[in-house]
């Protein structure tokens, strides 16, 4: 796939789960309102969508190339204690 349809399917797929995300979360909120009664079998639906939403996301960013390697585990290398090199830990 070229650079620039790669960016293109990675950009829609990016703005589809941040919509399935937002209307998830609107969903669940409008669903704990009485005055709707909306089914609660929905309120389930609505909390799924917010993961699908996640995911999609994800993989929006995996395909535009927005994601890197050091993104990924920035977290991990900066705060666990595993990851880190520190100069005490060196062992001879």
């Amino acid at each position: 796939m070229k650079r620039r349809n790669a960016s293109l399917l990675g950009n829609i797929l990016m703005g589809l789960g941040l919509f399935v995300m937002v209307g998830g979360v609107g969903y669940s909120i409008l669903n704990q309102l009485p005055q709707f009664n909306f089914p609660q079998i929905f309120a389930h639906g609505a909390v799924l969508s917010i993961f699908v939403g996640a995911v999609l996301w994800l993989a929006g960013a995996r395909a535009g190339g927005r994601e890197q390697v050091c993104d990924r585990y920035w977290w991990i290398r900066h705060y666990d204690k595993r990851c880190r090199r520190d100069e005490q830990h060196r062992h001879s």
